[in-house]
């Protein structure tokens, strides 16, 4: 069984990581320029600069859901979570090589790190009521 060399394991996933958001992200873009609206909101809403459709409006759920009626936010969404995943990924694959390496204090330390950006991405949002709102996107764009 060949021996996993985990700094070309990581920076596939790096590479992989940012290859797929940019993709998303420009298909997304095209999306937007074909139909001209996304989730539903027309062009003048979504491109104004004081527009109130952004990321804090739209649930990551609700976007991915959006994905089979090739909704142009919802594949730039998808896109943004990937970039976001995508460094995070390579922390915990970094606790797997300094397990691999038996480097059990940086083991300690990147599982720390790993724990903070968790509680980072998905508790505090959570308590400190800064998670998306579905009902405040119906509002801004009744036919989504």
């Amino acid at each position: 069984m060949p021996k996993w060399d985990m700094d070309y394991v990581i920076g596939l996933t790096l590479r992989y990581g940012v290859i797929i958001s940019i993709a998303l992200i420009l298909i997304g873009v095209a999306l937007f320029h074909v139909k001209g609206e996304a989730l539903g909101c027309g062009e003048a809403l979504i491109m104004s600069p004081t527009s109130p459709i952004n990321t804090t409006v739209i649930p990551p759920a609700y976007a991915l859901s959006r994905l089979p009626n090739l909704d142009p936010l919802s594949f730039i969404i998808l896109g943004l979570m990937v970039l976001i995943a995508t460094p995070v990924l390579r922390v915990a694959l970094g606790i797997a090589s300094f397990a691999m390496e038996r480097d059990w204090l940086y083991v300690f330390i990147t599982a720390v790190v790993f724990i903070n950006l968790m509680l980072a991405i998905f508790v505090l949002p959570s308590i400190m009521h800064l998670h998306a709102n579905a009902q405040l996107l119906k509002l801004l764009c009744p036919s989504s």
